[in-house]
């Protein structure tokens, strides 16, 4: 499955690139292409959430079958072709070395509240994590045919908007995460419930995304340049953070408004970020590098998405593990299970309303601390974004298809 998407995303922004080669209709595109993943989010916890209560949770695989049919074959017959001027060769020893590195790292974070963070098990996943990392970007700027050229990152409309990308996804996936736990575990929604109340989520994403629009359309500099995203970029990462300041003040007896308030604000500012983002990074590159910045974009998120739930979850099972041992002395920590505390045959009957309440507000002081850790995260995007961001030059080139200055290769006359 992650195979497949990996094929899929990437080649549907530089469809789009290919399709609206004119910048003021790419970035209706592009705003478009946000909103309708914003939307699609809309139709993930309902669905899904009603295929676990009416089945089981093998049905919200199955149904990716018939839908997958259908869209291979509207593809087939809508989709327009399109091909590089040169192929290139397939760098396997960097999709390795990538992939590798990425995947020790994410199961370090995952392992590290279990196993212990200062355990040999943890430490040599960082470890290795480090090193292929490292292999990985060397064997980047030595290869003829590099993965990711890392040239094409030292353009400020392309590396900082896929920063910022990152940590938004880091901080909204994470926290989406922990939410989706909060719904079901302190305020007692069943699946479908809790997949109904994190509806607003996308829907907000999505009416951000639209909301991008107009802001990029009125500020760009010329033609063959990014748009000015300096504003919704940072302005939207700002909203972020002030949705998680929301969240950092949930308590065990807050309900659900609090959490609809983030989910909306959070999500604005989001959709503002990833319409933005998404038409800096795709408005840098030439059309011959447009699957390739597509595949920036979308690896990012990705990365971010891994690693926030990855290290929100890890985060949130230290914090809640520490607060939740302390209420019932000699007893093992409770679980971060559907129901958040130990079993009742572990609590004697006198006590066992009062665990159950400080078990659940064990539970929102760890979001608390997941939610000011976000929030920190995206307001550091948001200064990065701020400065990094500015009106391009007039006169300055796009960034080559291959990331190698323009000096230092042989151009032909036009």
């Amino acid at each position: 499955m992650g195979a497949g998407a990996a094929l899929l995303m990437p080649a549907t922004l530089a469809v789009i690139h290919h399709t609206f080669p004119e910048p003021r209709a790419r970035s209706r595109a592009i705003a478009a292409w946000a909103a309708v993943g914003g939307l699609g989010g809309l139709g993930g916890p309902l669905i899904g959430g009603w295929l676990v209560e009416q089945f089981s949770w093998r049905a919200a695989f199955w149904i990716n079958v018939p839908l997958a049919a259908v869209i291979v074959a509207g593809a087939a017959f809508l989709v327009p072709e399109s091909r590089a001027a040169r192929r290139k060769g397939f760098d396997g020893p960097g999709a390795a070395l990538s992939a590798g590195g990425l995947l020790a790292l994410v199961w370090a974070v995952i392992e590290g509240p279990h196993r212990g963070w200062a355990s040999a098990a943890t430490l040599t996943g960082f470890g290795v994590a480090a090193v292929l990392l490292a292999a990985f970007v060397l064997r980047q700027a030595r290869t003829p045919d590099p993965m990711l050229p890392l040239g094409l990152l030292r353009a400020p409309h392309v590396w900082v908007a896929a920063t910022a990308l990152t940590l938004m996804s880091f901080a909204l996936f994470g926290a989406l995460f922990v939410l989706t736990l909060y719904l079901q575990g302190v305020l007692g929604y069943g699946p479908l419930e809790a997949g109904v109340r994190t509806v607003p989520l996308p829907a907000a994403l999505a009416a951000g995304a639209v909301c991008a629009l107009p802001l990029l359309s009125s500020r760009r500099p010329g033609p063959g340049q990014p748009p000015g995203v300096r504003l919704p970029v940072s302005g939207g990462l700002v909203v972020v953070t002030l949705g998680f300041l929301v969240l950092a003040t949930t308590d065990a007896t807050s309900g659900y408004p609090r959490c609809l308030v983030f989910q909306l604000v959070a999500g604005f500012g989001a959709g503002l970020v990833a319409a933005a983002a998404t038409e800096s990074v795709m408005g840098s590159l030439p059309s011959d590098a447009a699957a390739l910045g597509s595949a920036v974009n979308d690896s990012t998120r990705q990365l971010g998405s891994a690693l926030g739930i990855a290290v929100q979850g890890s985060l949130l099972t230290t914090v809640f593990t520490d607060r939740a041992a302390a209420l019932v002395p000699g007893s093992a920590s409770p679980p971060l299970t559907d129901t958040l505390g130990p079993e009742p045959a572990d609590v004697p009957e006198p006590l066992r309303a009062a665990v159950a309440l400080g078990v659940r507000e064990a539970f929102t002081d760890a979001m608390t601390v997941t939610a000011l850790a976000a929030g920190t995260v995206t307001a550091v995007a948001a200064v990065l974004a701020a400065r990094g961001l500015r009106p391009p030059a007039a006169n300055a080139p796009p960034v080559p298809s291959d990331g190698r200055p323009v000096s230092s290769r042989t151009t032909a006359a036009p």
